[in-house]
């Protein structure tokens, strides 16, 4: 085993990287069976922003427009998300979420906090936040690093 703390960190990270995407598939099948676990972010983001245009959520999250619209389909089809007509521009459709997408989010939202709660509940309340004020500085960097290099992810 290596002593260095870079090393550690990367390895660490790894696994957490690999249990988050196994949650995000279990936590998108909470919501409706057919979702794809991609697709719970977007749902998420629909939620913390209702009436956003398909274009904005796109950039934010950093997807084609071709990837947000088939997305957004998808979820229409299975009544999580509704875009409707803005009457004051023909060309934008705001999301929403519909009462059944509500519904399955808050459910979904439940049972992972719980999950959560469950998992760290050894840790004291000042452990918690101190790894969230840890986490915070990671993703600052992170985010500083890729504007100062265009690149998001590292590679030769």
């Amino acid at each position: 085993m290596t002593d260095d703390p870079l090393l550690r960190l990367e390895r660490e990270l790894g696994l957490f990287l690999r249990r988050a995407r196994a949650a995000a598939a279990s936590v998108s099948r909470d919501v409706h069976p057919d979702l794809d676990p991609s697709a719970y972010s977007l749902l998420s983001a629909v939620a913390a922003d209702s009436g956003t245009r398909a274009s904005d959520l796109a950039d934010r999250l950093g997807v084609g427009r071709g990837t947000m619209s088939r997305q957004l389909a998808r979820l229409e089809r299975l009544g999580l998300v509704t875009r409707e007509a803005d009457p004051h521009d023909s060309r934008s459709h705001p999301l929403t979420l519909t009462a059944e997408g509500e519904r399955r989010l808050d459910a979904a939202r439940a049972a992972r906090r719980e999950w959560f709660r469950s998992a760290l509940d050894s840790w004291g309340a000042q452990e918690l936040d101190d790894l969230a004020e840890q986490l915070a500085r990671l993703n600052t960097a992170l985010a500083d690093r890729a504007r100062a290099t265009g690149r998001d992810t590292p590679g030769a």
